[in-house]
């Protein structure tokens, strides 16, 4: 006989079926026994699949699982349960009308038979051998996030010929530019300390050397994206990757030097941009003594303030 549902036991089923820690979070619980039908003292076995608008979803969990969730939650069960509820297949949209419209007030969801077929088994001898069939077939959100994300890895190789697999979201397309096309030419033989990838903040932190230089990274510090150190000259030239966000502006430049206060080695701040057209919209918020660089021109820097032509300042 099936043991009777509850909260916990539904966050353990999201975490058998594959589901990120979002997913099997207290709301995706409760979603998932809502799109089962299922209440306080049901048994598994009994789940069925009613198709649910985001509303009725909603107005199940408050009168079955005492929780009440404001007209202003639709919109995050919707982007951050529902739809990787569909992603990893357990969930269809509109199987009544596969051509409604997205802003339809009739917009609705239910639970694939494969994916009842299971649940209805959790809890009995039947479920692990169901389970593990169903995941040849549903590998799971985590599983299918995780090869989505591997396809669209940017292969970089670092000046000293290591190589990186950099994520393909946020600046990564610029800052792969910024290795490959600045660095050759503007910091020859340089190492590369820190990378710090859209997915992976400390993708490359040789933290040993830093320190031998005199710098103690705080966790809570924003470092730049890409730290490359020029042993012959004894410099370290921090560089940002400026495509959505700002460049290295005055208060950056505070921040970066406040960063980096205790090191040895000469200091040179560089803003990179995909293009010239980026940088001209943030061309009055430079910070002088900085360096720009844009990877549409990669053989030519923008110097602020002529003093210098890429060397670091006193302090």
């Amino acid at each position: 006989m099936s043991r009777p549902v509850s909260i916990k036991e539904c966050q353990q089923l999201l975490a058998d079926f594959g589901f990120d820690r979002e997913r099997r979070n207290l709301r995706s619980a409760r979603v998932l026994l809502s799109l089962l039908g299922l209440k306080p003292g049901d048994a598994w076995n009994t789940a069925n699949a009613p198709m649910l608008r985001t509303v009725q979803i909603m107005a199940w969990i408050r009168e079955h699982w005492d929780f009440d969730y404001k007209a202003n939650s639709r919109e995050t069960i919707r982007r951050y349960t529902l739809h990787q509820f569909c992603d990893a297949h357990l969930v269809v949209q509109n199987p009544d009308e596969p051509s409604r419209p997205i802003n339809s007030p009739n917009w609705c969801y239910q639970l694939t038979p494969a994916a009842i077929g299971v649940i209805r088994s959790y809890g009995s001898v039947a479920y692990d051998q169901r389970l593990q069939e169903y995941l040849k077939l549903y590998p799971g959100l985590q599983a299918a996030y995780r090869r989505e994300r591997q396809m669209l890895k940017i292969p970089v190789v670092l000046p000293g010929g290591a190589s990186i697999d950099l994520s393909a979201g946020g600046q990564n397309r610029l800052l792969e530019s910024i290795i490959h096309e600045f660095c050759p030419r503007f910091t020859p033989g340089g190492s590369v300390l820190y990378v710090g990838d859209a997915g992976d903040k400390w993708m490359v932190f040789e933290e040993e050397i830093l320190a031998s230089l005199g710098v103690t990274v705080d966790s809570h510090g924003k470092m730049p994206d890409l730290v490359v150190y020029m042993e012959d000259r004894n410099w370290i030239v921090l560089l940002e990757a400026a495509s959505s966000h700002g460049p290295v502006d005055s208060n950056r430049h505070r921040q970066l030097r406040q960063l980096f206060r205790g090191c040895s080695a000469g200091l040179i701040f560089v803003s990179c941009f995909p293009d010239q057209r980026t940088m001209k919209k943030h061309l009055t918020d430079i910070s002088w003594e900085t360096d720009v660089w844009t990877a549409d021109h990669p053989t030519h820097l923008v110097h602020f303030d002529g003093e210098r032509f890429l060397g670091p300042y006193g302090a």
